[in-house]
């Protein structure tokens, strides 16, 4: 008699992406698995609860290049990324059914995993569960990494951040402001600013699509210049930071945004200031860094309980929405960290 099959909604890659991405690019599907795994089969199926939109997705979805630090996806096959699952069948000691896990998991609605190394067990229940795919999750060590070990900050120190609303940018500012920095950030839209000033706590803000001299809004708001600047963005903004940075000011490179969908790469023109301002800049990614995940957590569940520190989530509901979603990353359309709830617990 042939075991019960689950149907599986799936987000398969349609092919390499130039340009800007598209709903277009990725096809919604329809298969089955097993809802239970053979004997003897030490894998995990997984049911997913939440996926994470994040930028990075976008380069691989390109064809592979030998700079790139992570594979690109095959066309025809499944996107993947992070996300937060229900362990529902297990052929691994190290799990049990009903544990909660986080991290690389199908965008489908249920996932045979067979090595569960990119998986984590969820400590704290009491913390919605979608946090696991942001600020307790990749996002949180990365801006917790990015900020405290690349930047070295200092109590009053000068702190700009770029794409300041998103997932990693509204911790940085956050973390800052706890150490008592001076800090500013950038978005692009009104309702973004507004957080930033109102909700996040920012001490200043500014809409980077309204300047017409980025150059000037950074003048503006850092007169005196900047110790550190958190980089999302890159591009013409970099260029415009890199002559309002202080003398040995710090750069930490998180992330490139303006420049994912471009055929033709913006350049660099201020690049004589890294050495007449002895800045140091750093590129880093957050699996260099997972060896620090156990003291970011529990530093930032701390935050949370004491009520320090705030996160802003967009969550679209259907797993069917998970390519406009994370499409619209690319043209702003999310407000805090963009989630996809694919099922409830």
């Amino acid at each position: 008699m042939a075991s019960e099959e689950l149907s599986n909604k799936r987000i398969l890659l349609k092919s390499y992406v130039t340009g800007f991405p598209s709903e277009d690019d990725m096809i919604l599907t329809s298969a089955t698995v097993p809802a239970k795994l053979p004997p003897g089969y030490t894998a995990l199926l997984l049911k997913n609860l939440f996926l994470s939109c994040d930028p990075y997705m976008r380069s691989r979805m390109s064809k592979p290049v030998a700079t790139s630090y992570r594979a690109s996806y095959e066309p025809g096959s499944v996107i993947v990324g992070y996300g937060v699952s229900k362990v529902i069948d297990s052929g691994n000691p190290d799990f049990k059914v009903g544990d909660l896990v986080w991290g690389i998991t199908g965008w489908e609605e249920y996932t045979v995993v067979e090595s569960p190394q990119g998986l984590s067990k969820i400590k704290y229940t009491d913390i919605p569960l979608s946090y696991y795919t942001g600020i307790l999750g990749m996002p949180g060590l990365t801006a917790y990494v990015g900020f405290n070990h690349i930047c070295s900050p200092k109590t009053g120190e000068t702190v700009y951040v770029s794409a300041a609303s998103g997932a990693v940018g509204q911790l940085v500012g956050q973390f800052a402001k706890l150490l008592g920095c001076y800090v500013v950030g950038s978005a692009g839209s009104k309702e973004k600013v507004d957080l930033l000033k109102n909700k996040l706590g920012f001490d200043d803000a500014f809409n980077y699509k309204e300047e017409k001299d980025l150059d000037a809004a950074l003048k503006r708001c850092f007169p005196d210049g900047i110790d550190i600047y958190f980089e999302n963005v890159g591009g013409k903004m970099l260029d415009a930071v890199l002559l309002n940075m202080k003398v040995y000011g710090r750069i930490a490179v998180c992330g490139l945004i303006s420049q994912y969908n471009l055929t033709q790469k913006e350049g660099i023109y201020n690049i004589m200031a890294i050495l007449q301002k002895r800045l140091r800049i750093q590129g880093f990614i957050e699996p260099d860094h997972k060896h620090l995940y156990p003291e970011f957590l529990e530093t930032i569940i701390g935050y949370i309980r004491e009520g320090k520190v705030t996160y802003v989530e967009d969550i679209v509901e259907g797993i069917e929405k998970a390519p406009l979603a994370l499409v619209g990353l690319f043209t702003g359309q999310n407000v805090g960290k963009q989630v996809v709830l694919v099922a409830h617990e």
